[in-house]
């Protein structure tokens, strides 16, 4: 396959039965075939980035999933925000994170600020 852009989803579809013959047997490393192994990965990863993008989560979704992950409990959370009332308000969308929740949130349960904070546009969903 000619290396090139992938602009289409014909592109896309050539691209990824160029790289699948390297799953079963993937190329040595240093070789012209394993570079064009990862220039094709690079390509499939860049096209799909842009087709299918993932935005963050919202900040209830991102704090509901790191507790269910890490098993940690409505209390668990009300010891990071100070009361059961406040913890409560906050899974049910009730009361906005602060920042100072944001930051003890992010810290203790290793959730990125970003997640927690959320794009600007999900203020009106």
């Amino acid at each position: 396959m000619k290396l090139k852009p992938i602009r289409s989803e014909a592109d896309y579809n050539a691209a990824l039965k160029a790289i699948e013959r390297y799953f079963d047997r993937p190329p040595r490393r240093g070789s012209s075939e394993a570079d064009t192994f990862d220039v094709l990965a690079t390509l499939i990863e860049a096209y799909e980035r842009k087709r299918w993008p993932i935005g963050l989560p919202r900040p209830l979704d991102a704090i509901r999933y790191r507790m269910e992950v890490a098993g940690y409990t409505q209390a668990d959370l009300a010891g990071l925000l100070g009361s059961r009332s406040r913890a409560s308000e906050v899974l049910s969308g009730k009361r906005s994170l602060t920042l100072p929740m944001i930051r003890r949130v992010a810290a203790a349960w290793s959730i990125p600020v970003d997640a927690l904070v959320g794009p600007l546009d999900q203020e009106a969903a």
